[in-house]
């Protein structure tokens, strides 16, 4: 799941987090999407003392972000909450970020 805070800077911060079920046998977790060019070990999750795994980041607003979260490296996970989900070419789909106010 995912927060959004417009910023006064115009941005938009943008909490990630993995589902707790996901989270809990993870020894890894990465946020994928395209706001690092789908790099694989860009955005590492940060996990805290309550086990939640989490990444914050500061997006660009009145645009839509396709991403996914990768799990122990090969898992690849969608965020069930997303706004909404576009077709991948590899045969599934992919989470999206609005960063519109509306």
């Amino acid at each position: 799941m995912f927060t959004k805070r417009f910023l006064k800077s115009g941005k938009v911060k943008v909490e990630f987090t993995l589902p707790d079920s996901i989270a809990a046998n993870a020894e890894s977790a990465y946020l994928v999407g395209d706001f690092n060019d789908w790099d694989e070990a860009a955005t590492p999750m940060t996990r805290y003392k309550n086990g939640k795994l989490k990444v914050s980041l500061d997006l660009e607003p009145n645009r839509e972000y396709q991403f996914r979260y990768l799990v122990n490296g090969s898992h690849w996970h969608n965020d069930w909450d997303a706004d909404r989900y576009v077709a991948n070419p590899f045969s599934g789909d992919n989470s999206v970020v609005n960063t519109s106010p509306d």
